[in-house]
């Protein structure tokens, strides 16, 4: 379900700054005016799909600074991609600027200073994709030359990029746990692509039909994480490619097929443990369930990947009223 904040039942003197509190809480922290005299207006609704978060952002002129300051007290690594979906607006860093129409998207990085302005037009509506950078498994050196560049839907392949997302945002609360984590990995691989094109890299038929294969071999793990039997070997056997070729398309990703097996299964663990109370199983029936041969073996690696223990985590989500903490 959606969160939503919305200045509709605000005090008009109070709406500015409860406006600026509602971007934080839903970004990061971020200084945020109005040049209007006038009572502000806005509200933003947000869904999250996996690591994803997807908000619609309709409001006023607005003008929105992440300074270094900020960046320095908050520390927050994402990438964000604003679609603009209604007026107008600006996304300025790395000292390049992106005008944005409807259909127009940009990339903007939340560890580097960065300048949206929406005072172009009386009102704007924004979507902003949200994920944390290490899932785009981009160098920095290539972000720091794709941010503040316009994305047009009629150019390459925002022409496929732009209507994904647009339907995306639309239908994101509609999407169960499971669907919602695979569709924010299509839209970092998608992401991943988009920047590799822009940056003039080589996207030909050859690399196209691999990072499709990877895909397909990614969607198969997760069809089949529960099984004992998934390994290297039958990974390879089921899309008719020998272990070897297997490895070198994950090494392509900068992983490892045992790696990202174990990652998976470890998320899975995670979501199952945050279910609520009355419906969430024991934590060694969660490890046994997804492949890991001992509760010592499973505590090790749940806390290398997410920094506490299995029941630290429930401890956590329980503090949190039930809801994931992530």
């Amino acid at each position: 379900m959606a969160v939503v904040f919305s200045t509709s039942a605000v005090p008009p003197g109070e709406r500015l700054a409860y406006w600026h509190d509602a971007v934080w809480k839903t970004f990061v922290p971020l200084d945020v005016t109005s040049p209007k005299d006038a009572p502000f207006s806005g509200s933003v609704a947000t869904d999250r799909l996996g690591q994803l978060q997807v908000s619609t952002v309709n409001a006023d002129q607005t003008l929105v600074r992440r300074s270094q300051r900020l960046i320095s007290a908050s520390r927050d690594e994402y990438i964000l991609l604003g679609l603009q979906t209604g007026g107008a607006g600006v996304v300025v860093q790395d000292s390049r600027t992106a005008t944005l129409l409807p259909g127009q998207c940009a990339l903007y990085d939340t560890t580097r200073p960065y300048t949206l302005d929406f005072s172009v037009s009386d009102r704007f509506e924004m979507v902003v994709f949200q994920m944390p950078r290490r899932v785009l498994r981009i160098p920095e050196s290539d972000l720091q030359q794709i941010t503040g560049i316009t994305i047009d839907s009629d150019q390459g392949l925002g022409a496929v990029t732009v209507p994904f997302l647009s339907r995306l945002a639309t239908e994101a609360s509609t999407y169960g746990p499971e669907v919602s984590e695979m569709l924010a990995r299509n839209v970092a691989d998608l992401l991943t692509t988009v920047i590799i094109e822009r940056l003039g890299r080589d996207v030909g038929r050859t690399d196209a039909a691999e990072r499709t294969l990877v895909l397909r071999i990614r969607a198969f793990i997760d069809a089949h994480l529960t099984d004992p039997a998934l390994s290297i070997d039958a990974i390879a056997a089921a899309h008719h490619i020998s272990p070897r070729h297997l490895q070198r398309l994950f090494h392509a990703e900068d992983a490892t097929v045992g790696a990202w097996i174990r990652q998976r299964r470890l998320e899975e663990c995670r979501r199952e443990l945050s279910r609520p109370r009355r419906t969430r199983p024991t934590v060694a029936a969660v490890g046994h369930r997804w492949g890991f041969v001992s509760p010592a073996h499973f505590s090790r690696a749940f806390r290398s990947a997410f920094g506490m223990s299995p029941r630290q985590w429930q401890a956590v989500v329980d503090q949190n009223g039930g809801d994931d903490p992530r």
